[in-house]
């Protein structure tokens, strides 16, 4: 295979009855085996992001409790987002090695004791520790659950599944919007913390209902594992755009997500339930973009799709952050998410398409919790500088997406893509070069 664009992975053209296939048959196309692991790491990812968001929903309090500004709480996010790529390399290599069931397991497990543990911190440091150690079970997550999901699945069904993953980010978000506005103003922000533990719950049903994924079987079967190392070789720069990539991506939807309920409290001066209200619209936005541009990939390429989400984000931006009145501000929430989530449900099948299969529990994850310490400053650059402009949270976010948005469309359009590439293969039928921009999907 001819080596093209700096050595970027080839794939094969994808085919057209794949391209052509409605979201509802690609579900079909899903055994029950098959429907009960995705559900797994769909439900793996939404709990995650549910402990992660109630810090984001209840750091004004915290500030108060504590008796700190606001911006030295966001460091609590700054140092989880930070701690993420430690999972993700830990926890990714040890599925590599042992499997990716037994490994979400244990990892679930952890997050949820961490964040059950935050509800009892007796001040801020220690609440920073709590958090830094919940980053590294957070990090383990999403890598060790989608490579679980993607080898398990027909390649058909990659777009929709990917859309699905990513949106329990959201979903994640939009179930922490609901207990905020439901329970804060009786149990508080440590009450909010001790939900941490539900997630524990998904264990059992991991146990119970999940078999290993077919591919790491099959690989371990035929003694075809390799170290990271050996696998990563003359694949460097595919690794480089990965995590570049992903920083970018971290930027848009952090950017977009982290400081809006404190937008919504301390500049526009709503109570509990509006803030909660216009949180959850946001993420209905992001459910909804994240499982329609996840399968509309499977059309027009990941790359395609991926850009086109981004362009979407700047014309919202008027209405998200200045729309003067509470419908105006639900509509640009919803409509600036349907972007920053669309682009991010093609995520999960475009990173485990680009990797090999001997590190394909480790690369996407480490790739994308890598892309998170790069910009882990996100939320906390954001409010120290809406303070220094006196609590202008509106301009910042505004400047913010609009930069990241150019930014990121440039990036996918012009990155590689591995649409429809077979996982489970030996390396003589497997691509192993890396090919730029439009080569595959025109």
């Amino acid at each position: 295979m001819p080596r093209l664009g700096g050595g970027m992975l080839a794939a094969p053209r994808p085919d057209t009855r794949i391209s052509s296939m409605t979201a509802l048959a690609a579900l079909r196309a899903l055994d029950r085996t098959q429907r009960h692991t995705v559900a797994a790491a769909f439900l793996g990812w939404t709990l995650d992001a549910f402990d992660y968001f109630l810090l984001v929903m209840v750091m004004p309090a915290v500030a108060q409790s504590f008796r700190v500004p606001v911006k030295d709480v966001a460091l609590a996010l700054l140092l989880t987002l930070a701690f993420r790529p430690v999972g993700a390399l830990v926890f990714g290599r040890l599925a590599d090695r042992y499997g990716r069931r037994r490994i979400l397991m244990i990892d679930v497990t952890l997050y949820s004791v961490l964040g059950l543990a935050c509800a009892f911190a007796p001040s801020l440091m220690v609440l920073l520790v709590l958090r830094s150690l919940f980053g590294i079970a957070m990090g383990g997550e999403w890598g060790t659950g989608a490579s679980l999901a993607m080898e398990s699945i027909p390649v058909r069904s990659r777009g929709i599944v990917s859309g699905i993953l990513q949106s329990g980010y959201p979903c994640g978000y939009l179930l922490c919007a609901i207990a905020y506005g439901l329970l804060f103003n009786t149990i508080g922000w440590r009450g909010m913390f001790a939900l941490g533990i539900v997630p524990a719950l998904l264990v059992l049903y991991l146990r119970r209902s999940v078999p290993e994924s077919p591919v790491f079987e099959q690989r371990a079967r035929a003694g075809a594992r390799r170290g990271m190392l050996e696998t990563m070789r003359g694949r460097w720069k595919l690794l480089a755009y990965m995590i570049m990539t992903m920083a970018v991506f971290n930027a848009f939807s952090h950017g977009s997500q982290d400081v809006y309920p404190t937008f919504l409290k301390l500049q526009m001066h709503f109570d509990t339930h509006t803030t909660s209200l216009l949180t959850i619209i946001l993420n209905l936005g992001a459910l909804a973009g994240g499982l329609a541009f996840g399968q509309w990939s499977e059309k027009i390429g990941r790359r395609r799709a991926m850009a086109i989400a981004c362009v979407l984000a700047l014309p919202a931006i008027p209405l998200w952050s200045y729309g003067g009145s509470v419908l105006l501000l639900a509509i640009g929430a919803f409509w600036i998410q349907v972007a920053v989530q669309g682009a991010w449900g093609v995520v999960p099948g475009y990173l485990n398409e680009l990797s090999p299969d001997d590190v394909r529990g480790t690369l996407p994850g480490f790739a994308y919790q890598i892309g998170n310490l790069l910009v882990s400053w996100t939320a906390f650059a954001m409010a120290a500088v809406a303070q220094a402009r006196g609590g202008d949270y509106a301009f910042v976010q505004s400047a913010w997406i609009a930069a990241v948005a150019v930014l990121l469309a440039l990036l996918t359009w012009f990155g590689p893509e591995a649409h429809g590439v077979r996982f489970g293969v030996t390396e003589a039928e497997a691509p192993v070069t890396m090919q730029s921009s439009s080569a595959v999907a025109d």
